[in-house]
């Protein structure tokens, strides 16, 4: 785990000798902690922004926390859901909802949509689901992946949440306006621009291109 605590050149403390540290390594390293985001692969993945809460620039809930189209966004999805989907046969989850796959793996969903036939009562409590959602949907990547082994998060997260069971991950970039919809059943991912009528599921569409024009808010220039 990364640390705070500043070596001179001869790789020594500055501490001094006979003196007990005041505890600022131990705590920078709960501080850190407490910044993962998910672990993918054994590897603990940062929220975006996580340097500048461990230099003292910002707190933790200036980056954990949802831009305002984030959070529109997730609610269209959950409207649509609750609106037009069988609510007595799927479970809708939101708020980074967490899912263990293994003991290398812990990762959270912006929205997603569990079968109740999977997602069973007994299975429900105070730990992270460990059963494949039906549908997730992502919006933006929220983890810092300035490394270059994260530079292929998206995929790598896709991938995983295919071969854990789950039938179809979307997606949602909002720098690009784009979409991207990766299925079991297909033979290709594919990324489009957020302009047209796409299927959730059950035959229930979205259009987020226009959803916002009829909202009147409008993304990028």
């Amino acid at each position: 785990m990364e640390t705070l605590e500043k070596k001179n050149v001869a790789g020594q403390s500055h501490k001094q000798p006979g003196v007990k540290s005041m505890g600022k390594t131990s705590k920078q390293k709960v501080l850190l902690e407490s910044l993962v985001y998910e672990v993918l692969d054994g590897r603990p993945l940062y929220y975006r922004g996580y340097e500048a809460v461990l230099a003292g620039k910002k707190t933790p809930e200036e980056i954990m926390g949802s831009s305002s189209l984030q959070w529109v966004l997730v609610s269209y999805f959950m409207r649509i859901m609750f609106r037009s989907l069988n609510e007595k046969k799927y479970w809708f989850a939101s708020n980074e909802a967490g899912v263990h796959i293994d003991h290398r793996n812990n990762l959270s969903h912006d929205v997603a949509i569990y079968e109740k036939s999977i997602l069973t009562p007994d299975k429900i409590n105070v730990h992270y689901v460990d059963v494949p959602a039906k549908v997730v949907i992502e919006i933006d990547v929220k983890a810092d992946i300035s490394k270059i082994e994260d530079f292929n998060y998206v995929n790598k997260k896709t991938r995983k949440l295919l071969d854990f069971g789950t039938s179809k991950v979307i997606w949602v970039f909002t720098d690009t306006q784009q979409i991207m919809i990766a299925e079991q059943s297909a033979d290709a991912w594919l990324t489009m621009d957020w302009n047209r009528e796409l299927e959730l599921l059950d035959g229930q569409s979205f259009n987020i291109g226009r959803y916002l024009a009829e909202e009147g808010i409008k993304v990028g220039d």
